[in-house]
């Protein structure tokens, strides 16, 4: 590739970086939780449409890779996964602009990112295709942004969807059940809520609960080094 190619693409990619990696926002310019926010899927739960699958936070498969795959957010899942047959419509969760499709932010292999009002930005992971959806597209809450997808691309071993709640800044991530109006009781008879978490046996009551679970910041330091886990990670998983 000539070097006049390669000079703007040189420029592309510290343009993503930037975005990517650009100051946290300050707590007074957030959005305080007020169930502000819906559900990404229509309908009720079930076996044949959505089920909530891993929490937000220090759960047991986190604390198990918690420095190879969440290392860079504190070792802990910083969303929540909802069970889905692929190509499930994936709705917005709340009014608000289409800041990415398919951008710089991770859960393969496509995704979108919705900036909302307060400085909130919602992301869409895990997608089965790329979104019809333009960046700068007004959507509502509601409003059907996408497919849900398969982690491992094979629709059958891990169909779900990613769903995260960040600062528009993307460096802090929060935990979602305050900001989304659900019966979360309800939907954690099914998930991995209340029985999901890894226990430090040293501190046995800290995480145990789905609103309990501590807010993220990206790059930061390791937050559950735990002295006495629980369970034990298979072969001291890291």
């Amino acid at each position: 590739m000539s070097h006049r190619f390669l000079a703007p693409l040189s420029l592309l990619a510290c343009s993503l970086a930037a975005a990517h990696y650009v100051p946290a926002l300050p707590d007074s310019a957030i959005a305080k939780p007020s169930r502000q926010f819906g559900l990404p899927f229509a309908g009720a739960p079930g076996v044949n449409s959505w089920l909530l699958g891993q929490g937000y936070g220090n759960t047991t498969g986190a604390y198990r890779q918690r420095q190879r795959t969440y290392g860079n957010l504190q070792g802990l899942h910083a969303g929540l996964d909802f069970s889905a047959p692929c190509g499930t419509p994936v709705r917005s969760i709340g009014d608000g602009t289409v800041a990415e499709v398919d951008g710089p932010h991770g859960s393969p292999p496509h995704n979108v990112v919705i900036d909302h009002a307060g400085n909130l930005s919602s992301l869409y992971g895990h997608l089965l295709e790329r979104s019809s959806l333009r960046v700068g597209t007004k959507v509502k809450r509601g409003d059907v942004i996408g497919k849900s997808g398969d982690s491992q691309l094979t629709c059958v071993s891990a169909p779900h969807l990613h769903l995260e709640l960040r600062d528009a800044s993307h460096q802090r991530f929060f935990n979602p059940l305050p900001y989304i109006a659900a019966n979360w009781d309800t939907l954690s008879l099914a998930g991995s809520f209340g029985r999901g978490y890894e226990y430090d046996l040293s501190a046995p009551r800290k995480w145990q609960t789905p609103d309990s679970q501590p807010q993220v910041s990206r790059g930061g330091r390791l937050l559950n080094e735990f002295a006495q886990p629980w369970p034990p990670a298979p072969g001291g998983s890291r």
